[in-house]
């Protein structure tokens, strides 16, 4: 690790779980109280069996609160890290899966969901780029979380013998 990294870590660390767990927090809170809508936002990707797709909708908010909570205060981060980089590569092949069969929907990615009028096709493609590049960059976020979990404001603390802060 460079001098610069080394230094700059800690922060870097404390930006990518704040980033990260912050948006699952939003996202899980925004939809976990919406039972129905997140169950049908995950069924309109028409990738899974309704039922299947149904139960998933109904515990991902709750998931996602949960893994928000843990990287927000920093325990377990490099296992919240790595449910959180699988969720967001999980939403980025949806997401093209998708836009691949010329489905319109919105993401439902923080409430709501569903198809959305052919009329907006331009705008749901604008948006399918958009959410795969978010989802992204915060999947990148947690790839780093797990080489790099201790940071600044973390409960979980490194082993002296082991890691370096």
């Amino acid at each position: 690790m460079s001098n610069l990294h080394k230094k700059y870590q800690p922060f870097i660390t404390l930006i990518c779980r704040l980033l990260l767990g912050g948006v699952l927090l939003v996202a899980g809170g925004l939809k976990a109280f919406k039972p129905s809508e997140s169950a049908g936002a995950v069924a309109a990707y028409k990738i899974l069996p309704t039922n299947l797709a149904h139960l998933i909708g109904y515990a991902l908010p709750w998931l996602e609160i949960a893994i928000g909570i843990l990287l927000i205060i920093g325990l377990s981060t490099r296992f919240a890290a790595v449910i959180g980089t699988g969720v967001m590569i999980i939403f980025i092949a949806a997401i093209i899966s998708v836009w691949a069969r010329g489905i319109l929907i919105d993401c439902g990615c923080f409430g709501g969901g569903g198809e959305v009028d052919p009329s907006k096709a331009a705008e749901a493609h604008r948006a399918y780029l958009m959410d795969i590049l978010r989802d992204l960059g915060l999947a990148l976020s947690g790839a780093y979380l797990y080489f790099f979990p201790y940071g600044r404001l973390s409960i979980e603390k490194p082993l002296q013998n082991n890691e370096e802060q």
